[in-house]
């Protein structure tokens, strides 16, 4: 995978978190690729909610 796809994995998890360097983020949107910014950022909106739905799913059992 090239350095594009990664910054865009890293940025994705940063803003899950809400916590980034204005100067930093200015730079990975100059240089990250839009397709996949929302590739990755689909992804992991998926595996948030799997995640969520499976941790319900396992109190609600216990």
């Amino acid at each position: 995978m090239n350095g594009s796809f990664w910054r865009s994995i890293r940025m994705v998890v940063w803003s899950f978190f809400g916590v980034r360097k204005g100067s930093e983020s200015a730079e990975d949107v100059a240089r990250v690729n839009p397709l996949h910014l929302i590739l990755v950022g689909v992804a992991a909106a998926g595996v948030l909610v799997g995640g969520l739905i499976a941790l319900v799913n396992w109190v609600v059992a216990g």
